[in-house]
């Protein structure tokens, strides 16, 4: 039975005067009942009382009931009732320690966005209308969709640059497994070169917050001199949005061509498993960490790993890829981040990128074979523990 994989397709839209309120003020309303149902959930907690969300959805009838929020009335209540149901969710994954507590939404900050389901839109003839409006979506088609699907949900959005953006979740049957090609690589993040591959590859890295650089201090400076509060300072802050917006915009192009040609080419792909949200902490290379983007690099390959039948092998963190002659096995003591080649005692030389791409490659085999982790070698390759030889060299 061939089971398609659920896509979604996100376009650009430019809404009308009046969607452009309606779904504002949308916006608001999700905010505001996610918010009251944060606050509600965590009073309770306090009371070790748990609110399900069956509970706060009777809430929400009872606050629409209200003078004071008689105005969620305006909007559908389809995306009301969606805040609700990511707010479950956000509960779920962390009771299941798999994500923080819920935090409340901010005007600012927080992703301006509103859920609907089948029942709050119709889509006939590439036409999309949404509920509470008379008028469809004015969507720049980038891309058809797929032939005879029919989206189950949709999901308006607002970014900080002000660009609005539809994203239509539907099943993709043109999503299939790739010919088999046997082909495993070991793949070596860096800084720079943004990816090392086994095969003595490398990938440039483009560093596209270095070339924008000079353009976002001017707009962050002018951004600095409005006052607070003023329209000024408005739109200087979507000046500095529109720069932010292009950056991500370029770092996600590039990653989402560069993941695509390693998993079409590639049947395994070895990577590390990093602590991205640690290493950024280094004051000294936390902007070109987050720069290279390799969480969401990682993200991306898993995913299209998952589509296309291919495998991603993640390797312990604390393996000494770089110390470990990838010929002999030699385990080097140290190895400062200003030496890029070096050369072992059995004669090779070798590129610090390319050994520890090779050393990944041999450490995700032997994952794969065993389906065990892998270690950091604690051995000489003699075969005794250091300790051991010690013991024996005091040994009259």
């Amino acid at each position: 039975m061939t089971t398609h994989v659920k896509r979604a397709f996100k376009y650009r839209f430019h809404p009308t005067e009046a969607q452009a309120v309606e779904l504002s003020r949308t916006f608001g309303c999700v905010r505001k009942v996610y918010n009251l149902a944060l606050a509600a959930r965590s009073e309770a907690w306090t009371r070790r009382e748990r609110i399900n969300y069956s509970q706060t959805s009777a809430m929400l009838t009872a606050w629409k009931r209200t003078e004071e929020l008689a105005y969620l009335n305006e909007v559908s209540s389809v995306p009301l009732q969606q805040a609700l149901r990511h707010l479950q969710s956000g509960f779920a994954n962390f009771f299941a320690k798999r994500a923080r507590y819920p935090r409340f939404k901010s005007k600012r900050k927080s992703r301006a966005s509103a859920e609907y389901t089948s029942s709050a839109f119709r889509f006939r003839d590439g036409c999309l209308t949404l509920a509470k409006m008379s008028q469809p979506l004015d969507i720049v088609w980038s891309r058809p969709l797929p032939e005879g699907v029919v989206p189950t949900t949709v999901t308006v959005s607002r970014d900080a640059a002000g660009r609005w953006y539809v994203s239509m979740l539907c099943e993709d049957p043109g999503v299939q497994p790739y010919p088999a090609t046997g082909t495993v690589v070991g793949v070596d993040v860096g800084l720079d070169h943004l990816l090392t591959l086994s095969t003595g590859e490398k990938v440039v890295n483009p560093r596209h917050e270095r070339t924008d650089r000079a353009r976002l201090a001017k707009a962050q400076r002018n951004l600095a001199r409005k006052r607070e509060g003023s329209n000024n300072r408005d739109k200087a802050r979507r000046v500095v949005d529109r720069v932010h917006a292009r950056l991500a915009d370029r770092r996600r192009d590039h990653l989402h061509k560069l993941t695509t040609r390693l998993v079409r080419d590639n049947q395994t792909l070895v990577i590390e498993d990093l602590t991205v949200r640690n290493m950024v902490k280094n004051r000294c290379l936390a902007r070109a960490i987050s720069d290279a983007s390799w969480t969401e690099f990682r993200r991306m390959l898993e995913y299209k790993a998952a589509w296309h039948g291919r495998e991603v092998v993640a390797v312990d963190r604390f393996f000494p890829f770089t110390r470990l002659c990838s010929v002999c096995g030699v385990l080097r003591n140290r190895m400062p981040l200003n030496v890029r080649t070096w050369t072992c005692d059995c004669g090779a030389t070798h590129d610090r990128d390319v050994n520890a791409a090779r050393n990944l490659l041999a450490a995700g085999l032997a994952v794969s074979v065993c389906g065990a982790g892998v270690r950091p070698q604690r051995n000489t390759p003699s075969g005794q523990s250091a300790t051991k030889q010690k013991a024996l060299q005091r040994e009259p």
